[in-house]
Formats: C-alpha cells, sequence, structure tokens
C-alpha cells in the first residue's frame, strides 16, 4: 500500500510539474509569429512610437509605418544594431565607416566614435544603453580577417564591447572575455550586462549568452562572468531584448547546416530565457539567419524578428522593456 502511495505521488507531482511547465511557456506568447515583410528587413529593429519601427536593410534604414507600408528612413548607410535613447535621439552601429553615430531630434547626425587608442573600430554591431545614458557596443569583425585595428597591450587582436560616457570618453569594457561579441544589453535593472558571444565562422567558437555585473560607474566585473546558454557548434546568439518581468528575448539557431562551422542543433528562432539563463520556450523562425528582435506596438507586446531580410512578429503578454519610448 505504501508503495503505491508512493508512486501515485510521484505520478501526480510528475503530471502537476508538466503542466506548470507548459503553463509557463503559454503565458509568454500569443498566437503563433507571423511574416510581416518578406525583405529588408537585415538587423537592428528598434521601434518609434510615431514613425514605426525602423530597421537596417539593403543598405539602408527603412521603416515599417504605423500605416502598415515599407518606407525609406535614410540611405545610403552601412547600418546595423538601433536604439533610441533616452531622449528619442536614433543611435546606429555604422560599420561600414566603422563607427557610431546619433541623429539628433532636428534630423542632424553626430559621430559619437570613430577610433579607441587612435585607431578604426572592427565593425560595431549592435548597441545598449544604461540609465544614466552611457552606451555599450560591440565590435567585432565577421567575413575576412583584414583591417583588424584594436589591438590590446601585446598586439593581439581585440574583439571587444565599448562603452561611451555623456561627455563623449570611450572606455573598452570587455577585452578577451567574450571572444566576438555581438548582441548587448544593460539589463532592466541595470545591475548586468548580457554579451551575446557568436563567433560563428571558427571551427570551435564561443557560441555563449554571458552575463557580467556591472558596476556603478559603468565597468564590467571580468570575473562576474556566468555562460547562461551555450549554443555548442549552432549558429550562436545575436541579438537580445528584455520584458519587464525580466525575461530575456534572445536571436539564434539555424534551419539548415552551414558547413563546416555550424550544424542545425540549434533551431534557428527566439530563445526566451529568464533573467537567470533558464530556457523557458523557442519560438520557431523557418527563415535563416535569424538576427534580432525588439518590442514594439502602441503597447509594446508585440516582438519584431528580423530573419534573412524578413520580418516577423509575435504578439507577448507580458510588455518589453525598451529605454525609449515609455508607456504611460
Amino acid at each position: 500500500m505504501k508503495t503505491l502511495m508512493i508512486r501515485f505521488l510521484l505520478c501526480s507531482f510528475a503530471a502537476i510539474s508538466f503542466l506548470t511547465a507548459n503553463l509557463s511557456a503559454s503565458e509568454i506568447f500569443e498566437g503563433k509569429a507571423t511574416k510581416v515583410l518578406p525583405k529588408g528587413a537585415g538587423e537592428g529593429p528598434a521601434w518609434h512610437p510615431k514613425l514605426g519601427l525602423l530597421f537596417s536593410g539593403g543598405g539602408r534604414i527603412n521603416r515599417l509605418g504605423l500605416d502598415g507600408k515599407l518606407h525609406e528612413y535614410r540611405k545610403p548607410i552601412h547600418s546595423n544594431g538601433n536604439l533610441f535613447d533616452y531622449e528619442g535621439r536614433l543611435i546606429t552601429c555604422n560599420p561600414g565607416q566603422r563607427r557610431v553615430i546619433r541623429t539628433e531630434l532636428d534630423g542632424t547626425v553626430k559621430v559619437l566614435t570613430d577610433r579607441y587608442n587612435g585607431q578604426p573600430y572592427n565593425q560595431p554591431n549592435d548597441l545598449t544603453i544604461d540609465a544614466k545614458g552611457r552606451i555599450y557596443f560591440s565590435d567585432p569583425k565577421y567575413g575576412p580577417r583584414e583591417n583588424l585595428d584594436q589591438k590590446d597591450e601585446d598586439g593581439k587582436v581585440v574583439e571587444g564591447v565599448y562603452r561611451i560616457d555623456p561627455d563623449g570618453k570611450v572606455t573598452r569594457v570587455i577585452t578577451h572575455e567574450a571572444d566576438r561579441p555581438n548582441g548587448v544589453l544593460v539589463s532592466k535593472d541595470q545591475k548586468f550586462l548580457y554579451v551575446a558571444d557568436n563567433n560563428n565562422n571558427t571551427n570551435g567558437g564561443s557560441r555563449k549568452l554571458f552575463r557580467f555585473k556591472l558596476k556603478k560607474n559603468g565597468d564590467v566585473n571580468p570575473k562576474s562572468r556566468k555562460i547562461l546558454y551555450d549554443w555548442k557548434n549552432g549558429r550562436g546568439p545575436d541579438g537580445l531584448v528584455q520584458d519587464v518581468e525580466g525575461r530575456l528575448y534572445v536571436a539564434g539557431g539555424l534551419n539548415g547546416k552551414h558547413p563546416p562551422f555550424e550544424d542545425d542543433s540549434q533551431t534557428a528562432g527566439i530563445y526566451v530565457f529568464s533573467a537567470e539563463g533558464k530556457l523557458l520556450e523557442v519560438v520557431h523562425i523557418p527563415n535563416d539567419e535569424v538576427t534580432n528582435c525588439t518590442f514594439g506596438g502602441a503597447d509594446l507586446k508585440t516582438l519584431y524578428i528580423t530573419a534573412g531580410g524578413t520580418l516577423w512578429s509575435i504578439r507577448t503578454k507580458a510588455t518589453g522593456w525598451l529605454p525609449w519610448p515609455k508607456l504611460d
């Protein structure tokens, strides 16, 4: 009798765990991901409540207006990551000119930085901002391994992460703690810097999501590095965003193998994690490569996803967290 009771309790606990897991997953999204645009959306989606969604693609910055139509926002520009700061100014990684720029509210463009220690950057890729207006950006180099001018004191190539202070001072906050940093995100609570490390064209290259503790002065504690998830031999993480409840939404994975460096063991889509790195759900996106995501819509409950030039969206039950705009 005691044995039967134990078996019954174990089965009951298992059933409860299964239902809880599925309930948690179902609480993240509403419906399925749908394709919004068949072209023009390569990288760097950024939401503006009046302009709509901006994103990089085809040598320009494009815009999906509130009217649902595709518009050209800026041409020509070789851009990648885009972000609106706390004043609603557009900050853009401009890898073609190896710099980070800001579009002022009057439409003029200001170069925030185009070199460090007197040398040009590699390819500024993605960016994030903290509550004090300090901008963090990644500087990897994909493709041909030439024009790598950023070096450490020993002459070793650096693909790092940098911080631009409001007074214009630039500091390298990550040197070799990541292999080839791509997506970056300052957490909603301002305590952490998440780094998507994606060395996807090297055998054995890092494809991990890291979390670093941030000091109050904006520096990173390198010894605090924690691996939240490892894509192993698949395509690693790219862009990421966070909702108001602290969950992370990370673009990554592949639908088909990219030999000799990447396999399809990690499906292409948006990987949803708890703030501590527990994988909660994966939303599959059929287009490779899934590059980035951000929240938008009037209620910030639409997750927009760029993938292989296409644009997708899916509704979320939690509100997205963005530095700007803030909901009333």
